[in-house]
């Protein structure tokens, strides 16, 4: 059976994981591609959040993409129209730039220049940002999946833009399990951003993929009100709501052809590839067809652990 234990207690920079496509440093008790660990460093320092940013905030592989289209699609609706919007050409992740990754053109500079209100995105855990992400009043939307889900879907990508031999699901499911994933341990970075949502519920919307999947039209109400821009009874009655879900779908951003002939860049700039690489299933339990009965236990248990006492369960 396999066997979950726990993350190692170093916190310093400078302890490395390899097995995954590129290696892992331990920055401040998460674990960060190496390369991108002094990039990270001055986002703490340096990024300045503003009163009318808002932040979308996931760990990798948990429905980013979506999100992002969502959010954009929701908050620029009376300037856009669908015919000729900004995502069929251009992918949802260069429209919504990663703080501190330039190649997406989320480099501190340039994001300084950008006019507010910014639309921004992260995979940073909270602890990782300025501390007046809690006090500038901008907002953060925080996405989270279930862990066997994510960590099924975070397996594939690995093996996607790996240059090396194929990563085992076995030897996956170990690092996964013991925190050491990109920006993980998985459990802290969502239960990080749970609490603040808990304390801070006006400015921290804390959102499930699988309540994306089972009732999108609701969560996209519920974005739009979150956003300070809710539906007019006009939109309402003309459908704006139905027809952005539709437009931001799983299956219709997949086939849109920016989404099917596009690049875009990975792992911090060092990895480039297609664009159709970050659209797998998007499918809620897939888990079943990969994990084995034991690897499921396994998980299930370290989960309910993890999140004991929280209130957050999956």
């Amino acid at each position: 059976m396999a066997q979950a234990q726990d993350p190692p207690l170093e916190s310093s920079v400078g302890t490395v994981c390899e097995g995954w496509s590129t290696p892992l440093t331990l920055h401040n008790n998460y674990w960060l591609r190496s390369h991108t660990v002094s990039k990270f460093m001055l986002v703490r320092d340096n990024f300045k959040p503003r009163r009318d940013d808002v932040i979308l905030a996931t760990q990798p592989k948990c429905g980013t993409t979506w999100l992002k289209a969502l959010a954009f699609t929701i908050a620029g609706r009376a300037r856009l129209s669908f015919s000729d919007h900004p995502l069929r050409t251009d992918n949802s992740h260069n429209l919504v730039p990663f703080i501190g990754v330039q190649d997406t053109g989320g480099d501190l500079d340039r994001l300084e220049t950008l006019p507010s209100p910014r639309l921004l995105s992260t995979h940073l855990p909270l602890s990782l940002l300025p501390p007046t992400i809690s006090t500038a009043g901008c907002k953060v939307v925080y996405l989270c999946r279930e862990p066997k889900d994510a960590f099924v879907s975070r397996w594939h990508f690995e093996n996607k833009i790996s240059t090396g031999a194929p990563i085992s699901l076995e030897d996956a499911f170990g690092m996964f399990c013991q925190g050491r994933s990109p920006f993980g341990p998985f459990w802290d970075h969502y239960l990080e951003y749970w609490k603040e949502s808990l304390a801070r519920p006006h400015e921290v919307m804390f959102l499930r993929y699988e309540e994306m999947v089972c009732n999108p039209i609701k969560v996209v109400r519920e974005l739009a009100c979150f956003l300070g821009a809710p539906f007019t009874q006009e939109e309402e009655e003309s459908g704006v709501a139905e027809q952005i879900e539709r437009f931001c779908s799983f299956d219709s951003l997949r086939n849109l052809d920016i989404n099917k002939t596009g690049g875009v860049d990975s792992a911090g700039g060092k990895i480039s590839l297609d664009a159709s690489a970050l659209f797998r299933k998007g499918k809620v339990g897939d888990w079943v067809n990969h994990m084995s009965k034991d690897m499921g236990e396994t998980m299930d248990r370290l989960v309910e652990d993890k999140f004991k006492g929280s209130g957050l369960e999956f």
